[in-house]
């Protein structure tokens, strides 16, 4: 990638979206950025899938922002998404709440925001919408990669368009959400729900839920993080005092931490978006929808590289594992790493070194 600042841009999809939901969806936007140069034949291509909270930026800056792309140390000249090889896309995924259709897009029939109105949806829409962007591009083969929930569409794809998905790379991710994973997402939906300004969803352009999306965040960012992360960041300290003052305000640090992860939140993300995407999460299980991973894996043409980490239990190295022993009993060609790293979940966005190494030769 060259200095120059990056630009969203936008593209209005032809054909209404059928969800799984049994709805329609019209008059959808997507949002996406790309790095690096699409070839002749256009088949250079690698989709970068995002996660829970991410967006379309995954790399660069935009003009006036002092921070890169979420995923900007992967995604680059000589990096691990080597933008002098390929042409990366990364899109906002569908239901979100940068640039692509989402709850808090104007509904075109009352011309206010969908709020609840917005049908729910599943992993597989999202990835409905991803291959419709991909088709406007005129691009016929690909490769997929994501991390988290990014994982989750990367198997989809490989899954729905196997005549298309060349390489798949699947980062700390997981072919079902556990019932833990689950429980964790409904905690945090509850308190977005239970917040006075909720209003049914209706709150766009008055008081929004922003304490409960902060606690949301809170639930989530626990989740992110491994045991002996949160002691080497925080252990048992207090924030700016030697002593406790015996009151209910903040006062360890990893509180003090919480609380400023949950406040910079709600002032990027939609709280809606939030409930719609961790449900998406939810429903997402491959074993359910083919009757066993074995089965479902037949139905791919891809190669596989699954990367998980050793302290991650959001998705654990067992849930890599299990994908990867699928693939092997169907004769699928994978390749399989466990970092070891105390970062917790969120190691994916932080270990670049070893990961860039693995995927640079894997797609050699």
């Amino acid at each position: 990638m060259s200095n120059e600042y990056v630009q969203t841009q936008f593209i209005n999809l032809d054909s209404p979206i059928e969800l799984d939901c049994g709805k329609t969806l019209e008059n959808v936007t997507v949002a996406y950025e790309t790095y690096g140069e699409l070839n002749k034949n256009k088949d250079n291509a690698i989709l970068v899938l995002h996660a829970l909270t991410g967006d379309a930026h995954a790399a660069g800056y935009h003009k006036g922002d002092k921070k890169a792309g979420w995923w900007n140390k992967m995604i680059g000249s000589g990096k691990a998404f080597d933008t002098d090889k390929y042409c990366v896309i990364c899109s906002n995924i569908l239901g979100g709440c940068k640039g692509t259709t989402g709850p808090s897009s104007i509904n075109p029939i009352t011309q206010k925001e969908y709020g609840l109105d917005f049908p729910v949806i599943t992993i597989e829409d999202t990835v409905k919408v991803q291959k419709a962007l991909v088709d406007k591009l005129g691009i016929k083969k690909l490769i997929v990669a994501g991390g988290s929930m990014g994982g989750m569409q990367a198997l989809e794809w490989s899954l729905t368009y196997p005549e298309m998905v060349t390489h798949s790379i699947v980062i700390a991710s997981t072919s079902r959400l556990s019932a833990q994973g689950i429980a964790f997402n409904a905690v945090g939906r509850n308190a977005i729900l239970s917040d006075p300004n909720f209003n049914n969803g209706n709150y766009y352009g008055k008081e929004t839920p922003e304490r409960g999306l902060a606690i949301a965040r809170m639930i989530g960012h626990i989740t992110y993080l491994s045991e002996d992360a949160m002691h080497n960041k925080f252990a048992r300290k207090l924030q700016n005092k030697d002593k406790p003052d015996f009151d209910f305000n903040v006062e360890f640090q990893v509180e003090s931490y919480l609380e400023h992860q949950g406040q910079v939140f709600v002032d990027r993300f939609d709280a809606n978006s939030y409930l719609y995407i961790t449900k998406a999460c939810d429903y997402f299980d491959i074993e359910k929808k083919y009757g066993s991973l074995e089965n479902a894996f037949k139905h791919t043409n891809s190669r596989f590289l699954v990367i998980c980490f050793s302290s991650d239990w959001l998705f654990p190295p067992a849930h890599s594992k299990e994908i990867v022993s699928a693939l092997m009993k169907t004769g699928k060609e994978v390749s399989f790493l466990q970092i070891e790293s105390p970062a917790g979940h969120d190691a994916f966005l932080l270990e670049f070194e070893t990961q860039t190494k693995v995927i640079k030769s894997f797609l050699s």
